[in-house]
């Protein structure tokens, strides 16, 4: 299977030099530019799998190049930034950005959210055996028995089942399934948890798919 690229778009060439370094670690190519000019140009000619997109460029911004490739493409689109104000995050994402990570952020978890917005693409299903996860309709199916997932609930279970037997800690997955993940707290991520568990109940399999870790998070462990 050929690599799917990513395209950094990044002023700060030591910030680039580390993600270019964990994306090639994580088996894709990548496409680097300094500034914003010729980004969408490229994106339209070359077709790569996803953007990181920083907002502060130089020549023209990254809100500009956002607008730019939603007029031919939509590919997923991760808006970076040092700026933390709100109307910031609101803007990149009502221009129709697919996420948004405000620095100084954990190289490990870009990645980790680069891997999650490329299985969120429209249509994808990811199987396991008999198991069937949908992203089109939020629908998890096994054998001939479906049930439907909340927004939330299925980018909890997406991160986890795509990610089998890694444990994510609370925090991980704040920051990885929730838009504002300042704004949620532990408790919140329990909660979704907790009803996540009890639909996949009605799933004919014998283990519990989600397991909690004591003092460490949460993982999905695969179909006995």
């Amino acid at each position: 299977m050929d690599k799917q690229t990513v395209v950094i778009v990044e002023d700060d060439s030591e910030i680039a030099e580390i993600v270019i370094m964990y994306l090639h670690a994580a088996n894709f190519n990548t496409q680097w530019f300094d500034d914003g000019k010729d980004v969408a140009a490229w994106v339209e000619k070359n077709s790569p799998a996803l953007i990181l997109l920083d907002l502060d460029l130089p020549t023209k911004s990254g809100l500009e190049v956002c607008c730019e490739v939603r007029n031919f493409s939509n590919i997923p689109i991760i808006m970076t930034t040092a700026k933390v104000e709100e109307v910031d995050r609101l803007i990149g994402l009502e221009i129709c950005a697919d996420d948004y990570v405000c620095k100084p952020y954990s190289v490990k978890e870009l990645i980790a959210r680069v891997k999650v917005n490329l299985r969120r693409v429209k249509g994808q299903v990811l199987c396991s055996d008999t198991l069937q996860v949908n992203s089109d309709n939020h629908c998890v199916q096994y054998n001939e028995i479906a049930i439907e997932l909340t927004v939330i609930e299925f980018k909890l279970f997406n991160l986890l089942y795509s990610n089998a037997n890694r444990i994510y800690s609370r925090a991980q997955i704040r920051n990885i399934v929730y838009q504002d993940y300042r704004d949620v707290g532990d408790r919140t991520v329990d909660s979704h948890i907790r009803k996540l568990r009890k639909k996949l109940k009605a799933l004919p399999i014998e283990n519990e798919l989600i397991r909690s870790i004591y003092g460490a998070g949460y993982k999905f462990e695969p179909i006995i």
